[in-house]
């Protein structure tokens, strides 16, 4: 079985920064890419930044240029930092991994159970 586990979520002012993670466990042969979505409220899953193995990136629209997104294949986690934060980033937000188990060769999806955000104004 697979598991994601982010941390670093919280509370920051307007304007600060935040860090989070996301550790990948389990058995888990090859990590293909790992990123994070958010969910506000009464609003759909965005993406918010992705990185697959080889470094490729995408961010979303609402970030470009406030998150820089980093992944350790050989550890399979994932690290993002938020820089200036906005009210409007407030959310929940989800790691993504798609990881290939031990015994396949199939790539999965694989989420994490969120971690809220929350930046006061």
């Amino acid at each position: 079985q697979v598991h994601l586990v982010e941390s670093g979520g919280g509370l920051v002012q307007a304007g600060g920064s935040l860090g989070l993670s996301c550790a990948a466990s389990g058995s888990i042969w090859r990590l293909g890419a790992m990123g994070w979505y958010r969910q506000a409220p009464g609003k759909q899953r965005e993406l918010v930044a992705r990185v697959t193995r080889s470094g490729s990136t995408d961010y979303g629209d609402s970030v470009t240029g406030r998150v820089i997104i980093s992944v350790n294949n050989v550890e399979n986690t994932g690290w993002m930092q938020m820089n200036g934060l906005k009210p409007e980033d407030t959310a929940v937000y989800y790691c993504n991994a798609v990881l290939t188990p031990l015994g396949t060769e199939i790539p999965r999806d694989y989420w994490g159970q969120g971690t809220q955000v929350t930046v006061s104004s």
